[in-house]
């Protein structure tokens, strides 16, 4: 777990890079029980004005979490997560999917060794999550 000494204002977290692939998106409508159409169907996504499948926005939502969490290396650390879905992430039909980068800064220390922590989701060069922000506290 991250000491508060050693998390000032400004401490950048690890840069993370998630693949998303359609299969993914198959997983997660499994967990999830959403199997909305625009989540695995190019013909229904398009039908509706999207230009493509779309992942999920808790499942972005998830991975902005994952980055904390895994930067925290205490999930029960995380005290208020918060995030407003901007832009959809866009999954072609390949292999390769597409990717979500994930960044963040602590913005604020706060009482009881609790931080602030911004962070940033973009995906094919496009910010997908707006106003997400962390209260984290810290050992």
């Amino acid at each position: 777990m991250i000491a508060y000494q050693d998390a000032p204002v400004g401490t950048a977290l690890p840069a993370r890079t998630f693949r998303v692939t359609r299969a993914d998106l198959v997983r997660y409508a499994g967990a999830s029980g959403d199997f909305n159409p625009i989540h695995w169907s190019q013909r229904t996504a398009t039908a509706v004005g999207l230009p493509d499948v779309i992942a999920h926005g808790m499942y972005t939502m998830g991975l902005a979490g994952r980055a904390l969490t895994d930067w925290l290396g205490d999930p029960g650390a995380v005290v208020d997560f918060s995030v407003r879905f901007s832009r959809p992430v866009v999954v072609p039909d390949t292999d390769a999917g597409t990717e979500v980068e994930v960044t963040g800064v602590v913005k604020k220390a706060l009482e009881d060794r609790q931080v602030l922590v911004e962070l940033t989701a973009t995906s094919a060069g496009v910010k997908v999550l707006g106003q997400a922000r962390a209260t984290v506290r810290l050992g």
